[in-house]
């Protein structure tokens, strides 16, 4: 096997793993990933703290993607 297709399968691979279905839904989970990696090296909040935030955050990010999927299949 060449080494070029086996980056690209590799590449492939953990595109559908990581992305998946809904681009949306990666893209707000990176984003509150950053936003924790900054606030935690800030020392913003305690980790308890922080990491309910986090889950909130997480959770918004989720029902924002599923509002814009679901209004937009409902448009005729």
């Amino acid at each position: 096997m060449n080494v070029l297709t086996l980056a690209k399968g590799f590449a492939r691979f953990w595109y559908a793993f990581l992305v998946g279905d809904d681009w949306k839904i990666a893209v707000s989970v990176v984003t509150v990933l950053l936003v924790g990696l900054i606030a935690v090296l800030a020392g913003a909040a305690p980790g308890g703290l922080l990491a309910a935030l986090l889950g909130l955050l997480l959770m918004a990010g989720f029902a924002v993607a599923l509002l814009l999927d679901v209004g937009r299949s409902n448009c005729p």
